[in-house]
């Protein structure tokens, strides 16, 4: 299907990456696809793009996982595994946030408890990759972290693409339960803490988003 439209002027050029490989530029991939970034276009408030979201995450799991499991280092598996990574983003944080609240909170997050099986999840639900148009989700990029993993590890959309109404309309349309949902809140603090401080120069939007995120985590319960 790509190679028609390219061959019919409708589809980005190819471009030649090895003897046997090919692929595309970013950027004109994205110019082809509708809508903008939630990065560029704040999807935070709508109900509707909340539920657009739900859907996909309910269509990933659904895909099934075929017998694998968790097998990787990044997030979806056990939270303690993070340690001591949350220990450096503790210590490089002072300063910058309210580093032994957030200690304390992670204190509680990591003994949450794991009960239901891994699923199939994209793994990296941000708002650079999902696509916006008219206040629904267009699409979503980036499927390097798809595979299977904690259903809680989606989750992290609720706290960095939604306000606090359309991340319930979300928990809703999921029927999250409390544990699932506290361990969605776990991992998106767990990534937050490495956006504030490690982009805080080089990508404010990222160090921005790291701010937000944590923010809404902040509010929105308050393990101590």
């Amino acid at each position: 299907m790509v190679y028609q439209l390219e061959a019919e002027r409708r589809f980005p050029r190819r471009i030649k990456i090895g003897r046997r490989a090919v692929g595309w530029i970013e950027t004109e991939v994205q110019a082809w696809l509708s809508g903008r970034t939630g990065d560029e276009d704040d999807p935070a408030g709508s109900v509707a793009f909340a539920r657009d979201l739900a859907e996909f995450i309910a269509g990933v799991r659904a895909i099934g996982t075929r017998g694998r499991a968790f097998r990787g280092r990044g997030r979806g598996g056990d939270l303690k595994a993070h340690d001591a990574w949350m220990s450096t983003c503790l210590r490089q944080s002072e300063g910058l946030l309210d580093d032994g609240r957030l200690s304390r909170m992670w204190a509680t997050f990591r003994e949450l408890p794991r009960e239901a099986p891994d699923v199939m999840s994209h793994g990296d639900l941000t708002p650079g990759n999902v696509l916006v148009a008219g206040g629904r989700l267009a699409g979503v990029l980036d499927v390097a972290c798809f595979g299977a993993a904690d259903p809680a590890l989606d989750l992290i959309c609720a706290w960095n693409l939604l306000a606090a109404g359309p991340r319930l309309a979300l928990r809703d349309a999921l029927r999250c339960t409390d544990l699932d949902w506290e361990r969605g809140r776990a991992w998106a603090f767990q990534q937050a803490m490495g956006l504030v401080w490690y982009y805080a120069e080089t990508n404010p939007v990222m160090s921005r988003l790291g701010r937000v995120t944590l923010d809404r985590i902040q509010s929105d319960g308050r393990p101590a």
